[in-house]
């Protein structure tokens, strides 16, 4: 079994918050690097896929030639943590979303881009993160344009929901290795989510 400092994290370097990302997870104790490349995707043990603009990532992942094979290594057990734009990149479906859009998929799930409005719409509120696998804390959630989950298959766990006006919206699901939020924990300063990322891929 690898030891947090043996481990190498990366951190797809397309669009959106690569460096908050990997200073979160550096301060876990686990090496990063960004991921353009195929090469890169070669070798880490595990793998962020930032927010930003889901359609763009996905795009940009063609023209650098990393959709396909980031989609052979999700199937292969490469453990993977999207937030927000990688909630949905890592969703089997999407509601709302541009014709055409691809997505590398592994999450039994159905997102529902901008769910939660667009940017003026953005919010703070504190979730009870709740995993089965892992002792339940409350956490200082920051939603920016963000989706969330309209429905889950029986794989995919729910691990977090928040109340609003719609009722209760699912927030973070787990299936496997695989773990997204629609949320952003990499600009709150608090580790404890991507701790818990850290360890999935320790124990993978």
């Amino acid at each position: 079994m690898s030891t947090a400092s043996t481990l190498t994290i990366g951190v797809l370097a397309l669009q959106g918050d690569v460096r908050e990302h990997r200073a979160m997870l550096e301060q876990c104790g686990v090496r990063t690097i960004g991921v353009r490349r195929p090469a890169e995707l070669a070798q880490v043990d595990g793998l962020v896929i930032p927010g930003g603009e889901s359609t763009t990532i996905g795009k940009l992942a063609g023209i650098f030639e990393l959709l396909e094979p980031i989609r052979a290594a999700l199937r292969a057990g490469l453990p993977a943590y999207g937030t927000c734009a990688g909630m949905i990149m890592l969703a089997d479906g999407i509601e709302g979303g541009t014709a055409g859009q691809e997505t590398f998929g592994g999450i039994d799930m159905v997102v529902r881009r901008n769910g939660f409005g667009r940017q003026v719409d953005s919010f703070e509120a504190t979730v009870e993160f709740a995993p089965t696998w892992a002792d339940h804390f409350d956490y200082p959630a920051t939603f920016i344009r963000a989706p969330y989950v309209e429905k889950v298959g029986g794989a995919a766990e729910v691990a977090a929901t928040v109340s609003g006006p719609g009722g209760d919206r699912i927030v973070a699901v787990r299936q496997g290795r695989l773990l997204a939020t629609s949320f952003h924990p990499e600009i709150t300063g608090d580790t404890r989510i991507h701790e818990l990322f850290v360890e999935l891929v320790r124990h993978a």
